[in-house]
């Protein structure tokens, strides 16, 4: 007796189910589309959040960096009233003279440079504008790396004499005179005294809030003596000083010199408090660093969460598909599939539209991450890192969403899915 030849299912290659897979996705290109939607939204938002939040901070630093890496603010004491702190350089605790000691004491300094700061109203052929003023001396433009872009800066004699001469900030010689205008040589107004501008400061841009542009510089001397008053016994009275350090490995034997001193010169024994508060280029920069690191972080979770979503939606889409692919399943069976080849068929289109998807979210996030940084002006960042993140996560997305739908397809007992409508 001939015994029936027993037909044994086949391997089917992995092309071939790549295929099916493709041909599959084709024929639903709508419902296909949609449930790649959750994916590129999540992984373009991944990478656009985090390029983003790096160029900001690229930015920061650049522009702290540019004012010097190497420099210390030293800020004169805490005034308060009715028990309220009116913050930093509200009292007068600091004069000129602390700052030419430190300059002439400390090691670590390399050069001083003292200043005045009061907001105030600039006046100019009908035109005004509310700014800082700033009463500086002659090392003001060395220690904080900014030079008259026209003009000149104050010369010894001008601080010596106490001239009502000044150095516009380049915003405020736009407000004033128009953009690209000439402003030297003409009469201003400051605090009802009568200014003549020699000079126009470089851009510098804004940094920490704080617009480097928006300044009006006079002589230290003119405004000690003209807008402030020499309120202070022991000479003149300062908002505080910049020092400036060989390098920024210098800072920290500044900061310890400054202190000591400055605690000599005030009498200042323990466990009294200091009356002036010092801080650094390097501390700003960490401090802003944290906090946009924190930030991205947070924002770069709300976009996986995002990505979370968009996995749910490939579960939920491709569950779907099983129940409307239900007979095709079954005359496949039929005709000799195997459990493993129904469920790598549709593992695979779960892992390709995660893939697909994938490819364009990381084409979007790139795209939109350049239009970011050419719009608001800062450096376009984007790490290999968050590319392929992105990857790993769409594929991981792919897989995970892919086997319950894939194992229940497998699952399927041919008969009842051919009897299905």
């Amino acid at each position: 007796m001939v015994q029936p030849t027993r037909i044994r299912p086949t391997t089917v290659p992995l092309f071939a189910v790549l295929t099916m897979a493709l041909n599959a996705l084709w024929s639903n290109r709508l419902r296909t589309a949609l449930t790649m939607l959750g994916v590129i939204i999540g992984i373009a938002s991944v990478i656009t959040v985090t390029s983003v939040g790096q160029g900001v901070q690229k930015a920061t630093e650049q522009q702290i960096q540019a004012l010097g890496s190497n420099v210390m603010l030293v800020l004169s004491g805490v005034a308060r009233s009715g028990g309220i702190s009116q913050g930093s350089g509200s009292a007068s605790t600091l004069t000129w003279e602390d700052a030419k000691a430190v300059a002439s004491q400390a090691p670590a300094a390399k050069a001083v440079t003292a200043f005045l700061q009061r907001p105030t109203q600039v006046v100019y052929s009908g035109e005004n504008t509310s700014t800082s003023l700033l009463g500086v001396d002659l090392n003001y433009p060395e220690v904080k790396n900014i030079n008259p872009q026209t003009g000149q800066f104050f010369s010894q004699a001008d601080l010596d004499a106490a001239k009502p001469v000044t150095v516009l900030g380049s915003k405020v010689r736009d407000d004033l005179f128009g953009s690209g205008n000439s402003a030297l040589g003409a009469s201003i107004r400051i605090q009802g005294g009568s200014y003549t501008v020699i000079g126009v400061m470089e851009p510098k841009g804004s940094v920490g809030g704080q617009d480097q542009d928006d300044r009006v510089y006079i002589p230290l001397t003119n405004m000690s003596a003209r807008i402030v008053g020499n309120n202070a016994i022991n000479g003149i009275s300062i908002s505080g000083f910049w020092l400036q350090a060989e390098d920024d490995t210098q800072l920290e034997a500044a900061q310890f010199q400054v202190t000591n001193l400055l605690r000599i010169r005030h009498n200042i024994y323990p466990p009294q408090l200091d009356d002036f508060r010092l801080s650094n280029q390097i501390d700003i920069i960490n401090a802003f660093g944290n906090i946009v690191g924190l930030f991205t972080v947070m924002v770069g979770a709300i976009a996986g969460i995002s990505l979370v979503v968009g996995g749910i939606g490939i579960a939920n889409i491709m569950l779907v598909s099983v129940v409307e692919r239900t007979r095709e399943i079954g005359i496949r069976k039929a005709v000799g599939a195997t459990n493993s080849a129904v469920l790598s068929q549709f593992l695979t289109e779960a892992i390709v539209v995660s893939i697909i998807g994938g490819a364009i979210g990381i084409a979007l996030g790139v795209g939109l991450a350049f239009a970011a940084a050419q719009l608001f002006r800062f450096p376009f960042v984007i790490s290999l890192w968050s590319i392929a993140a992105g990857l790993a996560l769409s594929t991981t997305v792919g897989l995970i969403a892919g086997v319950i739908p894939a194992r229940n397809a497998a699952q399927l007992d041919p008969i009842a899915a051919l009897r299905s409508d």
